[in-house]
């Protein structure tokens, strides 16, 4: 399990995005492995980074409030980019992109030695569609989408049978070109990709002809997704280094997010953990009570209508709901089912039951007033919205 994000950065849960940004900026300079003296640097930094990716964004910061790690990722828990310094350019390029020489890196453009940007892969998204019973008790679908993975011809290189790529006349290999700034804090060390080839350091001159160079090709792909017990509509499944290779051997891959629809199921509905049923009744089960059969999610369940019953009853049957998803992917116990009672009123009598009716009504009498105590159907339904049903 990753630790929380918000611990990580040093900053309280309602913290807004610039105190995120501060906390970020803060501990990404004290972390950056190319200058930094803590002997778990790279981890930490790593870390960090994590956390910022997720807490910086919005959409994603809602969803790892709401669902945790499981939010941004349930099927292993979130694993961020993993590699060093994403999004830590951008807000940084003018302080750390450029360490040369506590780097290691080149150390001008014509330098040897130096270490080319592997540009990640970029991550897939596609759709799955699942029964609601399928939803509650989990299930395993196989998904098929299209990827780029490495060209077989070429093995990734990108240069044609028997060629091999040259070394980059402008970088000399090391895929950065040097720049000096000047900065507030004094002179700075700019790095940049080097625009002739793109920061990989070598050009190829006889690309191969099964991926024109990129050494890497689209495939149409199958795979098994475990889809946990207790999943909702809109939920997102991380599957690690499912999307795309990434452009050069160290490349990291990218992931693949798997979003959760479910089907309506024919007379089930679900509000959070539990699971709603409308039931209906007619008036003599409603007046003298009765023991009727209820279906539920694992088969029927005997409940006992009280005599005296009215519209708009609520019976619980506790643990028939859905599990509760814990951000690990697994299940914490069960919500409820909620069922509400109506009570039917025939719309066509036999001749018989008419009669019955009559002699009821007379014995009832037509006498109508409003009702000035007690709870009404009304009070009964904001009770059980409150909170206050049992």
């Amino acid at each position: 399990m990753p630790r929380d994000y918000y611990e990580v950065l040093g900053v309280q849960k309602g913290a807004d995005k610039d105190e995120i940004k501060r906390a970020f900026r803060k501990l990404a300079r004290e972390y950056h492995p190319d200058v930094s003296q803590h002997k778990d640097a790279e981890a930490r930094f790593k870390e960090i980074n994590e956390a910022y990716e997720v807490l910086g964004d919005d959409d994603k910061r809602a969803r790892y409030d709401r669902f945790g790690p499981a939010g941004v990722g349930a099927s292993s828990g979130y694993s961020g980019t993993g590699g060093v310094g994403v999004g830590f350019e951008d807000i940084f390029e003018e302080f750390f992109n450029n360490f040369a020489g506590a780097s290691g890196r080149s150390a001008a453009a014509g330098g040897t030695g130096g270490r080319t940007r592997a540009r990640p892969g970029a991550d897939r998204r596609i759709d799955v569609t699942i029964e609601f019973d399928e939803s509650i008790f989990g299930v395993d679908k196989e998904v098929e989408y299209d990827r780029l993975e490495v060209c077989e011809t070429c093995s990734g290189v990108g240069a044609a049978v028997g060629t091999s790529p040259t070394t980059c006349p402008m970088c000399q290999g090391a895929g950065e070109i040097r720049q000096v700034q000047q900065t507030f804090l004094g002179s700075m060390v700019r790095l940049s990709s080097c625009p002739q080839c793109g920061g990989k350091g070598t050009i190829v001159e006889t690309p191969c002809q099964t991926c024109t160079g990129s050494g890497r090709r689209r495939k149409r792909v199958k795979r098994m997704v475990q889809i946990p017990a207790g999943v909702h509509e809109g939920l997102q499944i991380q599957i690690r280094s499912g999307g795309d290779v990434g452009d050069g051997a160290t490349a990291q891959v990218g992931n693949l997010y798997v979003v959760v629809h479910v089907n309506p199921h024919a007379y089930f509905k679900r509000r959070e953990n539990d699971v709603i049923l409308d039931l209906s009744i007619n008036v003599a089960q409603a007046a003298l009570g009765d023991k009727i059969l209820t279906p539920t999610l694992e088969g029927d369940v005997e409940i006992t209508i009280p005599a005296g019953t009215q519209t708009g009853k609520v019976f619980r049957l506790r643990g028939k709901g859905a599990p509760r998803l814990r951000s690990d992917g697994t299940s914490a116990g069960k919500g409820d089912q909620m069922i509400y009672i109506t009570v039917e009123i025939p719309q066509q009598l036999t001749d018989k039951q008419r009669q019955l009716f009559e002699q009821l009504a007379a014995t009832l009498g037509n006498q109508v007033q409003p009702q000035n105590q007690g709870r009404g159907f009304f009070d009964r339904v904001m009770e059980f919205f409150n909170g206050d049903q049992q």
